[in-house]
């Protein structure tokens, strides 16, 4: 008998014994045919896991189903298909996974809240991706002190500005610095400006070069400073001549970078071009538009949008709203409010405003107002508050030196929600977990560092964990292009190879053209390496051969196949649709398109679609570009398609990779070895429990 088979055998008697131990045995069934069935289910089980971690959803699917043949009832099978199904986009299946596992675990189990709450999540879940809910009440998750017992951090903060990593910049204004804070509270640096410093900051905003412009209230300028709060040079001088501001307060940038300063001692507003020249004032006593305008009394908040500039004034209680030439067109609130400060406008077409101690939503189109919280009593003046990334809103109160964490009310009840995502044990001792950090609206949630985590094994903490990757640092993407194989893209075939010559020239690697005809398959490229490949080949692979084009095409298996190629790359990833608009009859015929739109939300990947022959994206593909955070676009615009490409940039992941040692006993590699992970910020916190394989011995 050879070694090989010894050790077989020896792992399915240790697989019956464990199993035997681990649930209840079966009624009706004897210890022999119980014992031989926990033999295969151990078998199926582990190549069911080792399928799960490197990405073969629906094979590790069809190993578990095949496990729970021989152990219908076992929760632990049952959790891992749930799982299994969950990150194939088949929710509803997923949760009747979960359901049934919980029931097999019983109440009492460590599993159990863990369970509840995906399940919990995966029900209340109305879309995919969520904005500002006005039916959400915010209340205080936290907040970031300027003072500690009798240490002074920072003074009198006026405004925030939220940044991609999580962080914030706080513009201090009574210690005349901006302080970036992390979302876990802490300082990443301080910026005081040029060597005469800042006098009196009061708010901040940035232009879409990254450049960041800050009012200097005292000092009558705005100062001009790089992304990273180096300062560069001024705008405007003290005065109350043209271009001279007297008393500059908030500010606001139109879609083409025209800088708006609420020029608050000389009662208007000032309106300078992106290189920082004057180009005019409006809103003062000789204001032009209708209605007998008088003026502005005491302009505080300003917002730009949509072609219009909407200003706060604090002494009428109003919200103003004039055209971009500073011509009134009237009031958009004119009651309702106490004392308006800062304004942010929203590419919803929706308001944020603060009004004394209320954080306040406001239609710009019905003038409806909804209250999102209450920032402490009526003593508490906001005077900044801006969304974060993630998900909260950063209320500033000026009088108590201090910033806000407000989170909706229903986050706050459920907390984050966490999946460990894979686990790889090839070097164990050394075992490295990929965790996803989200959530509860699947928002990731940014900008966390390793004191945000816990992994432990069996109740104790893992020994030397380290966080190794954080996804929103990264700046590396990949991209899976899916080529429409219709008779109606046959004649845009040129128009197809542009589109991927324009993908390839982005800072995006491309990992595979998929061709969707009736059997999508992956383009060859001519390449035994892969990529990179000629511009020549890609646009060759893009034009594809004749025959493919077919009446048949399947979009549903396309982009899955698309998407799988993807989830071994980069946490930044995409698939870019290119073709006409219209997926045809087949487009859902195994897949529906919620379960696309699941599937790839859940895997982390944007879709964008690129449209050929002047048409227009239909309903399907604006569904999956809105679900997933992506967008529509022509393929001949202005600006070409690498704007949109270079945006996946900018996409927030939720995505960390951490490793440990080890300390549990391998049992010679058969042993299955838990790990939980654990999520804490500010009040929040969320964990996942899995296990894995390590090798064998």
């Amino acid at each position: 008998m050879t070694g090989k088979r010894i050790s077989l055998i020896c792992l399915f008697l240790h697989a019956a014994l464990v199993f035997a131990q681990e649930a209840p045995r079966e009624p009706n069934r004897g210890p022999a045919g119980g014992d031989r069935d926990a033999m295969y289910a151990r078998e199926e089980f582990r190549l069911g896991v080792q399928a799960f971690n490197r990405y073969a959803f629906n094979e590790a699917i069809l190993s578990f189903e095949r496990a729970l043949s021989y152990r219908p009832s076992e929760a632990l099978i049952l959790d891992w298909l749930g799982r299994s199904y969950y990150r194939s986009g088949l929710e509803e299946i997923a949760q009747r996974q979960w359901q049934a596992a919980l029931a097999g675990y019983g109440e009492a189990a460590a599993e159990a809240p863990i369970l509840t709450s995906k399940i919990e999540t995966l029900r209340n879940r109305r879309n995919i991706l969520s904005r500002i809910d006005e039916e959400s009440r915010y209340v205080e998750a936290g907040r970031y002190p300027g003072r500690y017992d009798n240490t002074v951090s920072w003074r009198q903060a006026s405004a925030v500005l939220a940044l991609e990593d999580g962080a914030a910049w706080v513009v201090a204004y009574g210690s005349n610095e901006l302080i970036m804070i992390d979302p876990n509270g802490l300082i990443r640096q301080r910026r005081r400006g040029p060597p005469n410093g800042f006098d009196r900051p009061y708010d901040l905003v940035r232009g879409a070069d990254g450049r960041l412009f800050l009012s200097e209230f005292r000092g009558g300028r705005i100062s001009v400073l790089s992304a990273e709060g180096e300062w560069l040079g001024y705008i405007g001088s003290r005065g109350i001549g043209e271009g001279q501001l007297m008393g500059p307060q908030n500010l606001a940038l139109d879609e083409e970078g025209y800088l708006y300063v609420v020029d608050y001692g000389n009662r208007r507003i000032s309106k300078f071009d992106p290189g920082g020249e004057f180009i005019m004032s409006f809103g003062g006593r000789n204001a032009i538009g209708f209605g007998g305008f008088p003026g502005l009394l005491s302009p505080t908040g300003i917002a730009a949008g949509d072609g219009r500039i909407f200003v706060a004034d604090g002494a009428t209680a109003k919200i103003l709203s004039f055209d971009k030439n500073g011509q009134y067109l009237g009031a958009l609130i004119s009651e309702g409010l106490k004392g308006p400060e800062s304004l942010r406008f929203f590419s919803d077409g929706r308001l944020l405003v603060s009004d004394t101690n209320r954080i306040l939503l406001i239609d710009v189109n019905s003038g409806f107002i909804t209250e999102l919280g209450l920032a402490g009593n009526s003593r508490v003046r906001i005077t900044g508050a801006e969304a974060d990334r993630n998900g909260n809103i950063l209320a500033v109160n000026f009088n108590a030196d201090e910033v806000l964490v407000m989170t909706p009310i229903d986050e706050m009840a459920s907390g984050l929600f966490v999946q460990i995502d894979r686990v790889i044990s090839d070097s164990f001792p050394l075992v490295t977990v990929e965790v996803q950090v989200q959530d509860r609206k699947r928002r990731p949630v940014v900008g966390l560092d390793a004191r945000n985590f816990l992994l432990s094994e069996e109740g104790r903490a893992a020994a030397a964990q380290n966080l190794l990757y954080a996804g929103y640092r990264s700046r590396n993407t990949d991209i899976s292009v899916l080529l429409e194989r219709s008779a109606e893209t046959l004649g845009l075939r040129e128009d197809a190879a542009a589109a991927v010559r324009d993908i390839n020239a982005s800072s995006s690697r491309i990992v595979s053209l998929v061709s969707a005809g009736e059997q999508p398959f992956r383009e060859r490229l001519g390449s035994s390496e892969g990529f990179p490949v000629s511009a020549a080949s890609l646009a060759a692979a893009a034009r594809g051969s004749a025959a493919a084009y077919t009446p048949r095409w399947r979009f549903d298996l396309a982009l899955r196949l698309a998407a799988g190629d993807l989830l071994p790359a980069a946490k930044k990833r995409a698939v870019v649709y290119v073709g006409s608009g219209s997926l045809g009859e087949l487009a859902f015929e195994r897949y529906g398109l919620s379960e696309l739109a699941s599937y790839l939300a859940n895997n982390g990947v944007v879709f964008h679609a690129v449209i050929l022959g002047g048409n227009r994206a239909g309903e399907e593909i604006r569904y999956l570009c809105a679900q997933t955070g992506g967008a529509a676009i022509p393929v001949y615009r202005p600006e070409g398609i690498n704007p949109v490409i270079e945006e996946l940039k900018q996409t927030p992941s939720g995505s960390y990779i951490l490793n440990y040692r080890s300390s549990l006993p391998t049992d010679f590699g058969r042993a299955y070895l838990p790990i939980e992970a654990e999520v804490y910020l500010m009040n929040r916190s969320g964990r996942d429990r899995t296990g894995y394989f390590p090798p064998m011995e």
